[in-house]
């Protein structure tokens, strides 16, 4: 049986057929392509968060550099034209489909009823409203994951960074109640964890997906500008790792490494200037 790092679902987002290709040959499970637009520049307008200019026509050229992984695309939010942009997405490939930001169960199912089992379905948590209704939610037949945006929950939730809801109550309901539905649960993103440069240490976020029981991740933004395509392999393979031992580690262990991610989230709530209304 595979230990959890080797489980872990790693995702990466890219419409750049060369990491494709290397990423694909260091395991990442799931390649492709963010074609989320709608209202997305709106909301996190000044925010460094993830605007794509991916096009679908990218899918098939990402298809052909990947051997193992599956082809990953995130689609808009629930609009007139969700129904062609599944079949599009289908038409080149697709096998693992992700609708961002809805609010209702309703918009889940009319949307697992679009991809028609063709093909494997996420549902991203965006917003307070699917929090609010995540029973609800999760007894549309036919999901195959959940994930967690902390991005767009920390503007609908009103705090200053997603670490903060990483390490909330919030998530950790939000976790529970995904298991019990017998769905697998993913969240945010992760970094090398030897990363020094980032203003919280990429290790204390590895701790949180054994304490939450989730199974899978973005590769961040930050991994990928930061590891070399050489190292890459070798960077992925030390995520899993690191996951592992953080598997093993006792729970008091795994509620130390909350704390002081909680105390490093605060620290830099206190200094951030408020975000514009």
């Amino acid at each position: 049986m595979a230990g959890f790092g080797d489980a872990f679902r790693l995702t990466l987002l890219t419409n750049d057929p060369a990491l494709a290709a290397t990423a694909d040959r260091a395991g990442v499970n799931r390649i492709g392509l963010d074609l989320e637009r709608l209202g997305k520049a709106g909301r996190q307008a000044g925010e460094d968060t993830r605007l794509s200019d991916h096009r679908i026509e990218e899918l098939a050229v990402i298809a052909k550099s990947i051997g193992h992984a599956e082809l990953f695309v995130r689609l808009n939010r629930s609009n007139p034209g969700t129904r062609d942009e599944v079949d599009a997405a289908l038409q080149f490939g697709a096998q693992v489909i992700m609708l961002p930001y809805f609010r209702t169960a309703g918009e889940v199912d009319a949307f697992v009823r679009y991809v028609a089992g063709r093909a494997a379905v996420i549902v991203l948590i965006e917003t307070a409203s699917a929090l609010v209704r995540i029973r609800e939610i999760l007894a549309v037949p036919g999901i195959g994951e959940v994930m967690a945006g902390l991005n767009d929950l920390r503007f609908e939730l009103g705090v200053q960074n997603h670490f903060e809801v990483l390490v909330s109550p919030v998530l950790d309901t939000l976790a529970q109640e995904v298991r019990a539905a017998n769905l697998s649960f993913s969240v945010g993103g992760v970094a090398s964890p030897d990363d020094l440069s980032l203003p919280v240490s990429p290790d204390l976020v590895l701790a949180q997906f054994p304490r939450l029981g989730a199974t899978g991740a973005w590769l961040s933004r930050s991994f990928v500008r930061n590891v070399s395509p050489a190292d890459f392999a070798a960077a992925v393979l030390r995520i899993r790792r690191r996951l592992d031992e953080w598997a093993a580690a006792p729970t008091d262990s795994l509620e130390g490494a909350r704390r002081e991610l909680a105390e490093r989230a605060r620290a830099i709530a206190a200094t951030a200037p408020p975000r514009a209304p």
